[in-house]
């Protein structure tokens, strides 16, 4: 078994990055991304930390017992009253209501954002500090707003975890310290909340973070760095014209016909893009009757790449896109990028300690094999800068982002998946929180691949050159 699992993580190393150019330029970064993990010996760890421990079988039960008896119920009742991003007072008011019931004092309105919230236990007592982040906003549906990624349980998973370990640190007297980051409008930018919480610093200090997220299959991230769904940048688009009626439209600038343009300008420099770039675009706003020349648009694009290096070539395609469109139609363009998604860090010390309790605990259509790295959240920004672990026990048989997601939330298939997800997230936290050796052994890990992450990005940059342009004569 160990000389299998180390097999999986070389083999899962070696397949990491996503296109021929980032697996040439991280040729070398991944041997010694493999010699790291090697020097490690996660194996190791999996089998130690795994064996039969009494103290921590009561956290996990006491996790079990808090899903059971109260959490459970919350996340039924937040799945049938969704909220869109940044919108979540119910959600927050239930969740704030539970924790303070459970001896967390809390903080709603942190970072300038009024869904997201800090709460502390009212007996932590220093480091080792253990943070969990949850998450409450639901999708934007053009029905209603519909809980297709189950972000309704993700606060009580984490609440019952972070509870249960709060509840053991204070009763043994152990050093250690919980908080729970309550991170709103995951789905929808802008802002990107977790970054925007990041850098007003209301993540500083954590040792380690921990968030569940919904899937239709049990699953951990390969080491190294990357994010689930490419980098992104986040524009919109806002062109301005001049009203006019449509029977004398030459007294008016088209801004409609712009925003046409853009999608048009798009499409004919394609073939110039790596073909792994995605650039996915809506009109948001097309004007407001048909008799009336339309003096503003907008439109609001995702432009994606699998690194954030050859990511910035792609942008400056768009950019000019639209700077073309406003030349050629008379108009002018507003270029606003709200927001982005970059890489972050997955480490094997945690993830293959998580997916053994995922395991022992009943977890289903299991992956045996690691996925591609990536962060723990999807900004990229926190999982970069702290080690962390999202917990992927299986809860539904539908793909994510759909309704019939939304519909596993609430029926066994979903409420088995997150009871695993809490009882291995306690599990987590107690190893982390009771064995210093493996605290470092962690941040070895983490640190290191931080350290490859800065050589495979100055790698990209020598290769993605792009073409020197001439004068025409």
């Amino acid at each position: 078994m160990t000389k299998l699992l180390l097999f999986t993580l070389a083999l899962a190393a070696a397949i990491a990055q996503e296109t021929p150019t980032e697996r040439a330029a991280a040729h070398d970064v991944l041997k010694k991304m493999d010699d790291l993990e090697k020097s490690l010996n996660v194996p190791s760890w999996v089998t130690r930390l795994t064996a039969s421990n009494a103290a921590r079988d009561q956290v996990v039960a006491r996790a079990r017992e808090l899903m059971d008896s109260e959490f459970l119920a919350l996340s039924d009742d937040i799945t049938k009253h969704p909220e869109i991003g940044f919108e979540e007072t119910r959600s927050v008011k239930v969740l704030t209501q539970s924790l303070e019931k459970h001896g967390f004092g809390v903080t709603v309105g942190v970072a300038g954002l009024k869904t997201a919230l800090v709460a502390k236990y009212k007996s932590n007592n220093g480091p080792p500090y253990l943070g969990v982040i949850i998450e409450y906003d639901a999708l934007r549906g053009t029905m209603r707003p519909f809980h297709g990624d189950q972000h309704s349980a993700q606060g009580p998973v984490g609440l019952a975890a972070a509870i249960a370990m709060a509840e053991y640190l204070e009763r043994t007297h152990t050093p250690g310290s919980v908080v729970v980051f309550g991170t709103p409008g995951e789905e929808m930018m802008p802002p990107a909340a977790k970054t925007d919480m990041f850098k007003a610093g209301v993540f500083n200090g954590m040792d380690i973070l921990v968030r569940s997220h919904a899937v239709s299959a049990t699953t951990r991230p390969a080491p190294g760095f990357g994010t689930c769904c490419l980098n992104i940048d986040g524009v919109k688009y806002t062109f301005s014209g001049a009203p006019s009626h449509q029977m004398t439209p030459w007294n008016g600038r088209n801004a409609l016909e712009a925003v046409i343009h853009l999608f048009n300008n798009i499409d004919s420099v394609r073939s110039s893009i790596r073909p792994e770039a995605r650039i996915q675009g809506v009109i948001t706003e097309g004007g407001a009757a048909p008799n009336v020349v339309p003096d503003r648009t907008q439109a609001d694009f995702y432009i994606r790449y699998p690194d954030e290096v050859y990511l910035a070539q792609v942008r400056e395609f768009v950019d000019n896109a639209a700077k073309a469109a406003a030349l050629s139609t008379g108009t002018k363009v507003k270029i606003d990028n709200y927001g982005n998604l970059r890489d972050g860090i997955s480490v094997a010390t945690l993830g293959e300690v998580g997916m053994a309790y995922m395991k022992r605990y009943g977890a289903t259509n299991i992956v045996e094999e690691p996925g591609k790295p990536q962060g723990y959240e999807e900004t990229g920004s926190v999982s970069s800068a702290i080690p962390g672990l999202g917990f992927a026990a299986q809860t539904s048989t539908a793909a994510n982002h759909t309704y019939e997601m939304e519909t596993d939330a609430l029926a066994e298939i979903g409420h088995k998946g997150f009871v695993v997800d809490a009882e291995s997230m306690a599990a987590l936290l107690f190893d982390f929180a009771t064995h210093a050796d493996y605290r470092a052994a962690v941040k070895r890990e983490f640190d290191g691949i931080k350290v490859l992450f800065g050589e495979y990005q100055e790698a990209l940059k020598k290769a993605y050159t792009a073409p020197r342009v001439p004068e025409p004569k």
